[in-house]
């Protein structure tokens, strides 16, 4: 256990194991080494919420502080620096450089036999490529680290950690796509978003064949501080269990809990690059939600005109995530970016989550550089000055999530106009279980539009195919947004999720 007088240290700026500004201050480069306690993150992050929020100092001397994105992929870890390269635990840490937009240190610990060692930069560490880095580069820090597991004879990334609270991880054969945040607050907010760091980082050393590896970790932004621990475990999905306690400086009503960001630049629905040979760009086809009333919902997104804020409010829900459900090829035509074969992110909730929304931005983007969808749990409470909250939900980065809809499924739509203002929409259900005609007697579409007009309505079922396809127009008039939902019964029941959409010019 951290004794109490470090902690007062920390908050106090002093000279301590775990003060923020040690391990980036140029110097010897001798690792400290101090007791650590799973109760350790939170204890700080008690303390450090007393205090005014401090930025650690970002600032890089040359050539780091101006290099390009190729200057800076270029840097390498040498593989024998790599901690536990050679202790056949299943578990590999590379600890990244800093540079190019990854400027903030993060300080890393490696906990081993209850004592945490801060892990220190040294320049032979590192392989530079083309870059012409000075001598004797002091202890500069590091901006994250990546995780990587032995499979079939080789190390594989499935986890990177690095840039504020980002990270990502990804199933076996994907490349890496979405991203997920410890901590989101007030995005999209007109008062400004803040972008919780994190700090610090311990990482447990696995034990041998365990295949779980666990990272305790501070995160500090100028209204909350949390101490996290993340339990990840590879396999046919790589599961990151995630408990967090924040401990908020001031009031803050607008906070997000179990946030992800993706890329949506061009669909079906909304064709904003027409002149491009790809004629899907997307790391993600839509928002599924489970809600804790047991409803299934879809709601494709789509790069908009405008900003676009929605909110679908709930209680206690029971899962929600970004899912790539299209990963034909054919779709995306892209060799070099593999689109199709992003991870899906889903996430179903360990504690109980209680009154808030499903919130879901939409950002403008003319760059797929740019992660302009954003999704995550608003809690309706929001977080009170110097009382604690607490959740718990488990992750799964995967190909298919382990929970599905029992229904037909939305697995495309298209949109396109029609005359001067009408638009008309084609979304495609799936299922098995419409191959049976026992099972789909009397199959209609309930739509419903608001604001704008329904105008008309067609649908045919291609057994063979088990699919039902709905058409249908809506005319907006005037107005710049229509709400529209759509569900399909069978003898006055719901057969499948709840489509829905938000049209805007």
């Amino acid at each position: 256990m951290i004794a109490r007088r470090d902690v007062l240290k920390l908050a106090a700026g002093g000279a301590s194991a775990f003060a923020m500004g040690a391990a980036h201050a140029q110097g010897s480069g001798a690792a400290t080494v101090a007791p650590f306690h799973s109760a350790a993150p939170l204890d700080l992050a008690r303390v450090i919420a007393k205090a005014p929020y401090r930025a650690p100092a970002a600032d890089l001397g040359e050539p780091f502080s101006a290099l390009t994105y190729e200057q800076y992929v270029g840097i390498a870890l040498k593989p024998r620096a790599a901690v536990w390269a050679d202790d056949n635990l299943g578990f590999v840490i590379e600890p990244l450089h800093r540079g190019f937009i990854f400027t903030t240190p993060m300080l890393i610990h490696v906990v081993e036999n209850g004592l945490a060692r801060q892990l220190v930069y040294r320049q032979d560490d590192f392989e530079f490529g083309a870059l012409k880095p000075p001598p004797n580069i002091p202890n500069i820090g590091f901006s994250g680290f990546r995780v990587l597991v032995a499979r079939n004879g080789r190390l594989e990334e499935v986890a990177i950690f690095q840039g504020a609270s980002f990270f990502r991880a990804r199933a076996p054969g994907q490349p890496l796509g979405l991203m997920a945040r410890a901590l989101s607050v007030k995005t999209a907010d007109p008062r400004g978003e803040e972008f919780p760091i994190l700090k610090a980082v311990w990482i447990e050393r696995p034990q041998a064949g365990a295949n779980a590896l666990v990272i305790h970790a501070l995160v500090d932004s100028e209204s909350v501080v949390g101490a996290y621990r993340f339990t990840l475990r590879p396999g046919e999905a790589t599961i990151i269990d995630t408990e967090m306690t924040l401990v908020p400086r001031v009031n803050v009503d607008h906070v997000g809990v179990a946030t992800m960001s993706a890329v949506c630049l061009s669909t079906q629905l909304d064709r904003r690059r027409p002149d491009d040979v790809r004629p899907t760009i997307a790391e993600t086809n839509g928002l599924q939600m489970h809600s804790g009333a047991g409803e299934w919902i879809w709601r494709p997104v789509a790069n908009r005109g405008t900003l676009q804020l929605s909110s679908f409010v709930d209680d206690n829900p029971k899962g929600f995530g970004f899912l790539l459900r299209n990963r034909r090829f054919e779709d995306y035509q892209d060799d070099d970016l593999r689109w199709q074969d992003r991870p899906s992110l889903w996430i179903e909730p360990l504690s109980e989550f209680g009154p808030g929304a499903v919130s879901l931005v939409e950002i403008p983007a003319e760059s797929e550089g740019n992660s302009n969808c954003i999704a995550y749990w608003r809690p309706t409470s929001g977080l009170t000055a110097g009382k604690e909250a607490t959740f718990a939900y488990r992750q799964f980065w995967c190909w298919e999530p382990p929970s599905r809809p029992p229904l037909l499924t939305a697995r495309q739509e298209r949109a396109g106009r029609v005359g001067a203002r009408r638009r008309r929409f084609i979304v495609t259900f799936a299922g098995e279980g419409l191959a049976n005609p026992s099972m789909t007697p009397d199959l209609k579409p309930k739509l419903t539009v608001a604001p704008g007009a329904l105008v008309a309505t067609r649908a045919w079922l291609y057994r063979d195919a088990r699919i039902y396809r709905v058409a249908f127009d809506i005319e907006p008039g005037s107005e710049a947004f229509s709400e529209i939902r759509l569900v399909v019964e069978a003898a006055g029941a719901p057969v499948s999720e709840t489509w829905l959409y938000r049209w805007t010019p």
